[in-house]
């Protein structure tokens, strides 16, 4: 029998905002969207064993249409003009690198012609992010995909409030071995910052959002209080 490990996770009500915990479970291979569901399934029996239930997976693959609508590919951040872009297109197309970018052409194709475009692997190391003209830095390492996507979120209160209702979420796509930005660790920390009351504030000032994530302690007072 196969095993796997894959990360859940948590929503905190303090800093880190997010707990990770690696979950040990069955694995089912094959491409078949029938054996990726039944993964799924097992690695949320075996959370649920932890204590950690009910979890919404967040992928194409989920059994949920919630999970699925909130996939990076299909959720959707308003800019100018009443447009819409794709939570991944943004992120891919907001890169700066070593020898190119950003690639603002990726707004508005589909979310996995950019993440396939040959410029994202062949224009060297990343040195930022420009969203929309903006300047945004790279460390902390997910805190950009992170604010795109709780943005988004923000933005959508149909499917956000939805969120409220989970204990955790997981992405069986996502392998930290591999990978940083994962969308399940991004709902968890739209949860925990939506409980603690600063969603609205974060979404709307970045620089007090990387207050916040890099660690709230270090807030003024006057922040602090926000708490």
């Amino acid at each position: 029998m196969a095993r796997a490990k894959r990360p859940v996770f948590v929503p905190l009500t303090k800093f880190p905002y997010v707990r990770e915990i690696m979950v040990e479970f069955e694995w089912f291979s094959g491409f078949a969207i029938s054996q990726v569901q039944k993964s799924i399934g097992a690695l949320h029996h075996t959370a649920s064993q932890q204590g950690i239930t009910p979890i919404l997976e967040i992928s194409s693959k989920s059994r949920q249409s919630l999970g699925v609508s909130l996939s990076a590919f299909n959720l959707y951040l308003r800019i100018e003009n009443g447009r819409k872009i794709s939570v991944e297109c943004a992120f891919q197309g907001s890169k700066v690198f070593e020898k190119g970018g950003p690639y603002t052409d990726l707004y508005f194709v589909q979310s996995r012609e950019a993440k396939t475009d040959p410029r994202i692997k062949n224009s060297g190391s990343i040195v930022a992010f420009n969203y929309l003209g903006d300047d945004f830095p790279t460390k902390p390492v997910t805190a950009f995909y992170d604010w795109l996507y709780i943005t988004a979120l923000w933005q959508n209160p149909e499917l956000s409030s939805k969120l409220l209702d989970f204990k955790g979420f997981s992405d069986i796509a996502f392998n930290p071995k591999k990978s940083l930005n994962c969308q399940a660790r991004s709902a968890a920390l739209f949860v925990a910052l939506y409980k603690t009351q600063i969603i609205e504030s974060v979404v709307k000032d970045k620089h007090l959002y990387l207050a916040y994530i890099r660690d709230a302690q270090k807030l003024p007072i006057s922040q602090l209080s926000m708490f």
